[in-house]
């Protein structure tokens, strides 16, 4: 049992500790001062837009309605959440969603590395910077205008690809918004088009800062190029792989709006292959204007998100504590 002096002992060591931590606290903001003004604008506009409208978290699981305003509106329990598992096509659009990202995810990351190392091969240095920029550049197109250069390729009669590439292989005029089986391939394309040539970005930059000691050493010993990207670049950027899925796996429920509504025109006929969690509240919203189901779905979304970002660190960094994300 401890005595009284211990305990005062104890006591005062755990002061003096912590007396220590704020006083190194205040030197590292003294010592990195520039740097945490630097910071201070993208913290502040992250903490405006992510967390406090988790204030409105609540709302999931009220009935909203005008005239009494969101603290006067009654609860409403679990009533929103129904909506999202009450139909048969609240499941397809669930098991889309999963479908499309996982298949984002998995593709994306192998193109986005293959297109790093690619332009990192390129020596001259005009030519990888025009690469680079021509790959980039779909980023910056919004999806509005993303979906009316998907249009001029498929319009059923003035379409690029139905004019002049499908008679080549002996098919007619086809209407490809009528043809829903063929619409997650266009997506595919669609997407890693759009958003490849960014992704590769922040790999081709963890490629640059390898040490050319590495490649070197791996020549002297007989090493052919493959062999340096399998060897070398590709272990060595396996942390940064596995950080940017971690973080794309709390998207997998989340879906880009813009590719499944807009590029698809929002053609009921493709619903069937194309419709996903926000395509689905999005028109229940627009149609009911409830909005504690839109709130219900979006908490849904995030918490399983949440999950499956926590699941997948706990899982990397069993495998490997380097590469988890914390």
């Amino acid at each position: 049992m401890a005595t009284p002096s211990t305990v005062h002992s104890l006591s005062k060591q755990t002061h003096s500790q912590r007396q220590r931590g704020i006083a190194l606290l205040l030197r590292n903001i003294v010592k990195y001062r520039v740097l945490l003004l630097m910071l201070l604008p993208t913290s502040i506009i992250f903490f405006v837009n992510c967390y406090i409208p988790m204030f409105g978290v609540f709302i999931a699981f009220k009935n909203i309605n005008y005239i009494d305003g969101i603290m006067g509106s009654p609860w409403a329990g679990l009533d929103n959440f129904r909506f999202l598992f009450a139909t048969s096509d609240a499941w397809r659009v669930t098991i889309n969603t999963v479908a499309y990202n996982v298949a984002f995810i998995v593709s994306g990351l192998i193109l986005s590395v293959a297109v790093a190392i690619a332009i990192n091969e390129v020596r001259a240095k005009l030519a990888s910077r025009v690469y680079q920029t021509i790959m980039i550049m779909p980023n910056f197109l919004s999806m509005v205008v993303v979906s009316y250069i998907v249009y001029a390729f498929l319009h059923p009669e003035y379409g690029f690809l139905v004019k002049y590439i499908l008679p080549l292989f002996g098919y007619s005029s086809v209407n490809a918004y009528m043809h829903p089986q063929a619409w997650p391939y266009i997506l595919w394309i669609t997407k890693m088009w759009h958003s490849v040539g960014i992704g590769s970005v922040i790999y081709l930059a963890a490629i640059t800062g390898i040490s050319e000691e590495l490649y070197e050493a791996a020549k002297m010993d007989g090493a052919n190029k493959w062999q340096q990207i399998t060897r070398i670049t590709i272990p060595l950027l396996t942390p940064v792989m596995v950080i940017l899925t971690i973080l794309n796996l709390g998207g997998i429920f989340r879906s880009d709006f813009g590719l499944f509504y807009h590029v698809t025109l929002d053609s009921g006929a493709l619903r069937s292959t194309t419709d996903v969690i926000d395509t689905y509240v999005y028109r229940g919203l627009i149609q009911l204007n409830d909005l504690g189901m839109s709130s219900a779905a979006n908490f849904y979304q995030s918490v399983v998100g949440f999950f499956l970002v926590i699941g997948a660190n706990s899982l990397a960094r069993k495998l490997n504590r380097d590469t988890a994300l914390f």
